[in-house]
């Protein structure tokens, strides 16, 4: 009976490839390749893998160390089960084995492109589901998970956040999202992808800043950078960018040890996210004193009756509005603490007004000025549960009432 073919755009073949893309450890390639022969690496799925994952594109651009240990432990896997190893991956082995050093993967300066895999479920209805049901964003990232003040690596974290953007888009959709703490830019190009109204990333570390902005560019966004001066870049670069209807996201060196509150209002987002952020207890009064400057500011702007107080109200209340005679205004508190005054002139009997968009609306034209309060998302991993409480304690006492 023949073995039956994988498929590389579904499950299990199609988790094996979007591994390999992101440089997964090895151990999680085999266990994959088994699951994709139903238990042993069969000459089908090493047929697969030479195929999808070494002999084309991606092999060629892999990084040489990384697929050498692979190809190594993956024949030891078949040879210790009496398989018959493909001649295509011995060869391949033999290569990478005469023409690299052992020391290679770990050396500092070592940077590679890993491709991180966004896999939507079938039928995906989501705006942001490609309709390939496969989001792949490439990532230029160092292998020393320390170089640029950790910032130039992948973590946990930033994946998870990224994820959540992804997963409910709504949520980001039109507002202005903020991030601190950005490495890589993976959760920046995520926030892009669902259609942010502006995306801010920012980092303390140059080299960082340097790293994302190859990142945005990958995934053809444009970086609006302050540093760009300092890298000897060309200024026109951003005005060429825009001529070619890139998405732009602007980038600033942020370090919170310096950073001044009159340089955080510049920024007025709706959502602050960061990921990764906890975990230098010496830097986190300054990581609180910031996020506690972006959500303190109210955003204050103008939108029509349809398009405001969208949502449930728990509570509402009449004011008065100074010289405003022929017209009521109302101050709506939603389930999130935004402030929605609605003010209304005119004599009408309101048709089309959503109930559940204001409370009580009477009159004709109207305007909604909002004063909104942002919120922030944060993702972390507890690796040190006495530097995740002294984060709580400070965040605590950070609390307006608590001054």
């Amino acid at each position: 009976m023949a073995e039956p073919k994988l498929d590389p755009t579904i499950p299990p073949g199609l988790h094996l490839i979007s591994a390999f893309l992101s440089m997964e450890p090895t151990e999680t390639l085999l266990s994959l390749s088994r699951e994709c022969g139903g238990g042993l690496v069969t000459e089908g799925v090493q047929r697969f893998i030479w195929e999808h994952c070494i002999s084309n594109e991606a092999g060629e651009k892999g990084f040489g160390p990384y697929l050498k240990n692979f190809l190594k432990k993956l024949i030891s896997e078949v040879e210790s089960r009496n398989g018959t190893v493909l001649d295509e991956l011995y060869e391949q082995c033999g290569y990478y084995m005469s023409s690299l050093k052992d020391n290679a993967l770990v050396k500092g300066s070592a940077r590679v492109c890993k491709c991180i895999s966004f896999l939507f479920p079938d039928a995906c209805e989501l705006p942001c589901c490609p309709k390939s049901s496969n989001l792949v964003v490439p990532l230029h990232c160092s292998l020393n998970m320390l170089e640029g003040d950790t910032g130039c690596s992948v973590w946990p974290s930033s994946l998870f956040l990224s994820e959540f953007v992804l997963s409910f888009p709504d949520i980001f959709s039109n507002k202005s999202c903020f991030e601190v703490g950005s490495g890589v830019g993976l959760v920046g190009i995520c926030l892009s992808h669902v259609k942010a109204s502006q995306v801010i990333l920012s980092d303390g570390d140059l080299s960082a800043l340097s790293n994302m902005k190859i990142n945005l560019e990958l995934n053809q966004l444009s970086a609006e950078t302050d540093v760009l001066k300092r890298f000897g870049e060309d200024p026109n670069t951003q005005v060429k960018a825009d001529m070619d209807n890139k998405s732009t996201v602007k980038c600033f060196h942020l370090p919170w040890e310096s950073a001044t509150e009159s340089e955080l209002q510049e920024h007025l987002p709706d959502i602050i996210l960061g990921a990764d952020i906890i975990y230098d207890p010496s830097c986190l009064p300054h990581l609180v004193r910031v996020l506690a400057i972006l959500l303190k500011q109210k955003k204050a702007y103008s939108q029509t009756r349809e398009e405001s107080c969208k949502g449930q109200f728990q509570e509402a209340k009449h004011i008065v509005v100074n010289g405003a005679s022929e017209g009521k205004s109302f101050l709506a508190r939603d389930l999130h603490g935004s402030e929605c005054v609605t003010i209304q002139n005119g004599n009408s009997n309101g048709n089309g007004t959503d109930p559940r968009q204001v409370v009580e609306l009477n009159g004709g034209s109207s305007v909604a000025r909002l004063k909104k309060r942002p919120v922030a998302y944060i993702a972390s991993v507890i690796r040190n549960i006495d530097t995740f409480n002294c984060f709580l304690k400070l965040a605590e006492a950070a609390k307006p009432g608590n001054h």
